[in-house]
Parts: structure tokens; sequence; C-alpha cells
């Protein structure tokens, strides 16, 4: 992914409502069960780690974007975006 598509996911993320929470328990296989469904459906998803969890905004990330096999496209503070182009449901389109 380059800079360009980059800026173009993050600018497509500003509007987004967060949808995934990290808790305490952090990144579970139910959590990123829900995260690879999620990015099935949507490609963009923003998610929020809170307050409670051990983990750091970019752990996290990592860790699902590892397991969801989808691009970081942000982390700021507490929050983070992740892509992944769906395999049946081509919503975003890169150029």
């Amino acid at each position: 992914m380059n800079s360009k598509e980059r800026a173009t996911l993050r600018s497509m993320a500003n509007t987004l409502d967060t949808i995934l929470y990290i808790g305490k328990d952090g990144v579970t296989e139910a959590t990123v069960k829900e995260a690879y469904d999620a990015l099935e459906a949507r490609e963009l998803i923003k998610c929020a780690v809170q307050q409670t969890s051990e983990l750091s905004a970019k752990e996290a990330c990592a860790i699902l974007s590892e397991k969801t096999h989808a691009e970081p496209v942000q982390c700021i503070g507490r929050r983070f975006v992740l892509y992944r182009q769906s395999r049946e449901h081509k919503k975003i389109i890169l150029d």
C-alpha cells in the first residue's frame, strides 16, 4: 500500500464509527473472528482499545492486522483503522 492509498483510506475512516473494542482480555479468538467478519463485510473498520486493556493501540493493531491479514492504516491514541480488500464484496477501489 502506498502513501496515496493510505491517505485515501484515512480520509474515508474519519467518518466511520468505532465498531470493534478491545477490552481487558486483549485480542481473543472471538475478537479476531469479529474483526475478520467485519473486514469481509466493510473492508475498512475502526477499532478502539479500552482503558482497562493492558495492550496499547499499536500492539492491538499489530496483532489484529497479522491475524486477519489486514493492512494497518492509522493508529492515533486508543483508536486504529484496518483495511483488507473483501474477497466477495469489493466496495473500496484504490487506484
